[in-house]
């Protein structure tokens, strides 16, 4: 059994702690949070210990790897940290918000012993990996065209909007991800417009948008349009379509059941989209977990690596880049 420690008990920690008490082939170690009684907390739901601090993780002989999800500030220096105690990691994206941060890291943990896998849980999404192998197996022919179509189900909270980092290195750097999972091949211009509009009074004053949509291209010509939305009333809307001159795939919205309601008032009546990112993509995230074990136990190279993180994030700063000077931007500029 591969003994993880979960570091962070917000949200996404607490369902990361629950998932790996489930897991066949892993075992729940210990949770840490700065606030204790958040730890304390997710311990007593998964009978497991709530470390005093982080290092008593790091040194723990009890441990063999760790999976942070605590605030993004501190991402860059627990992998360090992690790496330099032999302990494999899962890191919640991003790695940083900054570029620079991101890159001397990747410095610090190039020659690492240990799996460095990064969150991007939608390349385990069991559409969309199904989608991407049909596609590199030929079934649509030579892809032309990738779309995105990712949209929360509400605008989140203030505070969260304060410390998020913007709508492109929070939200949009998933579908950055998905959008090089899909295309197979690096994304070489950008073009991106973005507006506040579910709320231009709190975009002015946070200087934030919510509304966005972005244009990607290969070296080979292949396109990619990403939209996203920070509210979409009907639920977590979260689709891939891939077209190839043989045909189409797509991979689409989850639904708690497929019942169509008929009636005199109505025609195919449903049920509104699964509400929530952690609901949307539950099998992804067991997948993922499922995945960093395997990685463990066979020294293979993560489906989600570091680099694969910091590329992401270039993609991200190359689109604000876009944004801001209202022009198609070239990713060497940023990359370079």
């Amino acid at each position: 059994m591969l003994r993880i420690a979960v570091l962070g008990c917000g949200r996404i920690g607490q369902m990361h702690a629950a998932n790996l008490a489930k897991h066949p082939r892993a075992e729940l170690a210990a949770v840490f949070d700065v606030n204790r009684a958040a730890a304390e907390s997710v311990a007593k739901a998964q009978g497991v210990t709530a470390a005093g601090s982080a290092e008593e993780i790091f040194s723990s002989d009890k441990i063999d790897a760790v999976l942070i999800a605590t605030a993004t500030p501190t991402h860059a220096d627990y992998i360090e940290i992690a790496v330099a105690a032999g302990k494999a990691v899962l890191c919640e994206k991003p790695i940083d918000l900054n570029l620079e941060r991101v890159s001397a890291c990747a410095a610090k943990v190039a020659n690492a012993k240990v799996p460095i896998q990064i969150g991007f849980n939608r390349r385990y999404d069991p559409g969309h990996s199904a989608a991407r192998a049909a596609m590199l197996a030929g079934e649509i022919g030579d892809l032309h065209q990738v779309i995105i179509t990712s949209r929360d189900p509400s605008l989140p909270p203030r505070a969260y909007l304060e410390a998020a980092g913007g709508l492109f290195r929070d939200m949009t750097i998933h579908d950055f991800d998905l959008a090089r999972f899909m295309l197979d091949e690096e994304p070489t211009e950008i073009f991106a417009i973005a507006n506040a509009l579910i709320d231009p009074k709190l975009g002015a004053e946070l200087n934030e948008v919510d509304s966005a949509m972005f244009v990607l291209r290969t070296a080979s010509g292949k396109q990619c349009h990403i939209n996203n939305s920070r509210t979409a009333v009907y639920g977590s809307d979260q689709r891939v379509e891939l077209l190839g001159n043989k045909g189409m795939l797509l991979s689409d919205n989850r639904k708690p059941f497929e019942l169509r309601r008929f009636t005199s008032k109505t025609v195919e009546a449903s049920e509104p989209y699964l509400y929530f990112f952690l609901e949307r993509y539950h099998e992804a995230f067991m997948a993922e977990i499922d995945g960093f074990v395997a990685c463990v136990e066979k020294g293979a190279v993560p489906l989600a690596s570091f680099e694969d993180g910091r590329r992401a994030l270039i993609l991200a700063e190359a689109a604000y880049k876009s944004m801001r000077e209202g022009r198609l931007v070239r990713v060497s500029e940023i990359a370079a």
